[in-house]
């Protein structure tokens, strides 16, 4: 385990990193004896800094919850972090490139919640009694700790995802919610085109077969820290395709077919 003036120091770091856009080199290599409860008490130090410089919480994210992100990242299981209200960005935005260090969109849906979600037994019943609208959803995400290190060549591991609020960017949610039990939201489909090219597909049962599973997995999770999810909370339930790297200039569009489509450019 980490000490707490080694968690302040590298909660730091990561938001220093942010500001400048400069990553920095991966926790993991640097602290071998690092362990999950380190990597979340990192996160959970970073967004206090964050939320005491008047960032105001408006939910959270799940990551790496398909097969496809676990065999890009390398990793076997999900991870989680906090959503901030100035990462909230409205459909066909300009956003600017250098926002970001190094960004990818992602294809997602969002639950929005009505009730709280607490507790070590919740299920993706309680998840979809809980739940007011889903909404298609694309995440940027972005990684102020190096992907790959530059000396030995190893890839970051989840642990170093973790202490960097699971990547998380930004997010841009589309304008056509549903219930959740308007249709089969396994069934829901995302085509991501990049510079009007199809460069990701995908079906939302590719988060663990059902993507609410993924909010009562988080649900679960925060239990562990006394944690739970609010009423009014956008939950993004993971993504179910690959991530797809942005550039200053490139335009993305992503077609959920009856649910409406998302776009946005980087310049």
């Amino acid at each position: 385990m980490l000490d707490d003036v080694t968690i302040r120091q590298l909660a730091a770091e990561l938001h220093e990193a942010e500001r400048t856009r400069v990553q920095i080199s991966q926790l993991s290599l640097r602290y071998p004896e690092i362990q999950f409860e380190d990597s979340y008490r990192i996160q959970r130090e970073w967004m206090r800094i964050k939320l005491a410089e008047g960032a105001r919480p408006i939910g959270r994210k799940i990551g790496m919850t398909s097969r496809a992100m676990q065999q890009v990242a390398n990793m076997t299981e999900p991870d989680y972090g906090l959503l901030l209200d100035h990462m909230l960005i409205p459909e066909g935005s300009a956003i600017a490139a250098d926002r970001f260090i190094q960004p990818w969109v992602e294809v997602e849906l969002a639950f929005i919640l009505k009730r709280e979600l607490r507790g070590p037994n919740v299920t993706i019943f309680d998840v979809l009694d809980a739940t007011d609208w889903v909404v298609p959803a694309l995440e940027i995400i972005d990684a102020r700790i190096q992907r790959i290190d530059p000396g030995t060549g190893a890839q970051r591991r989840i642990l170093d995802t973790i202490a960097d609020n699971a990547a998380n960017g930004g997010i841009v949610m589309g304008a056509r919610p549903i219930r959740p039990d308007a249709m089969d939201l396994r069934w829901i489909g995302g085509l991501l085109y990049k510079n009007g090219v199809i460069e990701e597909t995908g079906l939302a049962a590719g988060v663990l077969n059902h993507p609410a599973n993924g909010i009562a997995w988080l649900a679960r999770q925060l239990s562990k820290w006394d944690e739970s999810l609010a009423a009014g909370d956008i939950v993004l339930a993971g993504s179910f395709t690959r991530i797809v790297p942005a550039s200053h200039g490139d335009q993305f569009a992503a077609d959920y077919g009856p649910l409406g489509s998302i776009n946005i450019r980087f310049e």
